[in-house]
Order: C-alpha cells, then structure tokens, then sequence
C-alpha cells in the first residue's frame, strides 16, 4: 500500500485534494483532525486531560463537550499551554492514525492519504511513501482563514503562526499542488501528481 502523507497551512485547502483523491481514485482517507476529534470525545482520553488541567468550567460546555472556542483561545495565545497540549495529544494521534493504516492494510487498500496538517511539525513524514504539500500564498491563506472561521486579523495571524511557515513545507515536499488558483487548476496538478506516483 503506497501512502501519501498530505500536508499544508491552515486553510490552504488540503481537504480540496484529499477529497479528490478519495473520490476519483479511491485512495483511503486518514485525517489526523478527525483522529483528535476522537480522543476528544466525552470520556475519552484527550477530554480527560483537559477537564483536569483546566477544569470544567473553562473546559466544557453545558453538554459535557469541550468548549473548543475557549481552550482554542488559551492554546493559541500561551507557547506553554500549546506545547503540554502537544506532548499529551502527539502520541494519543499517532496511536490512531497507525491503527487507521493497518486496518487499510488488511482491507487491501492500493493507496492512502494521510492527511496531517502538523506532518512536518511533529516528525511524522517518514510514515508516508511521498509528501505532497498543498501551497498557498500568505496573503491568500490568511484571507481564506479569517472568512472560513470567521476570525480577526489577530486570531487568524495567531494560528498561522503556530504552524511551520509554507515556504518552509514547499521547500521540503516531494510534490506541490500550487492552491492559489482555481479548481480546475489544483486538479490538474492532482491528477498529474497522481499519475506521477503511480509510475514509480
């Protein structure tokens, strides 16, 4: 099973391409969001964490669900609090996402796109065959960012700041899908992409 670990900037539009390739050419679809999103269920292992080390009343809402909102603004905004939430939730992460592979593994899956936004980041790259890094320029990311969460200027430059620069992925990808353009032209370069690692 040939795995492309999938990467980018925030809003730069990764979900653009994974969905292609899940769509087009069936290429299993591992999402490292989706993952922290499981560990961060009621009861679960990550929610756990933060009731203890923020308390309910920072940490949940009335349902008994993280309020993302009011953690996402104490993460973004303290260095501290961002790297205790990584050294707890990086491993509970990569727990998952290696269970989501072997079970592709055992259904025979020809292809999987491990999509990780931090890839680079945490040291993650060498579980995939290939990266492909989903490029935008700063000026379009940021804009893109602070319409799709509706965040200021400030909030919007506090979480591109939290993640290694483009530039610096661009640099070190073996593929880049220049997102900066339109759709016909992101899947253009997919699909060329594609082609490129299947004759390999």
């Amino acid at each position: 099973m040939r795995i492309i670990g999938l990467t980018g900037g925030i809003a730069s539009g990764k979900s653009t391409v994974s969905k292609r390739l899940h769509e087009l050419y069936g290429a299993a679809h591992i999402d490292a969001d989706e993952a922290a999103y499981r560990i961060a269920e009621p009861g679960a292992p990550l929610w756990r964490l933060f009731v203890e080390r923020y308390g309910k009343e920072k940490a949940l809402k009335e349902d008994g669900t993280l309020d993302r909102a009011s953690i996402g603004k104490i993460i973004f905004a303290n260095p501290d609090e961002r790297a205790w939430l990584d050294s707890v939730s990086h491993p509970l992460v990569k727990e998952e996402l290696l269970g989501k592979l072997e079970d592709c593994r055992r259904l025979g899956a020809e292809a999987a796109v491990l999509d990780v936004p931090l890839l680079y980041e945490v040291g993650w790259e060498n579980m995939a065959d290939s990266v492909w890094v989903v490029y935008v320029s700063p000026e379009t990311q940021l804009k893109r960012l602070m319409e799709r969460n509706n965040l200021t200027e400030e909030l919007a430059l506090d979480r591109i700041s939290s993640q290694m620069p483009l530039a610096e992925k661009k640099a070190r990808a073996d593929v880049v899908i220049d997102n900066n353009g339109d759709l016909e032209s992101t899947n253009r370069q997919i699909d060329k992409a594609w082609n490129e690692e299947f004759s390999k």
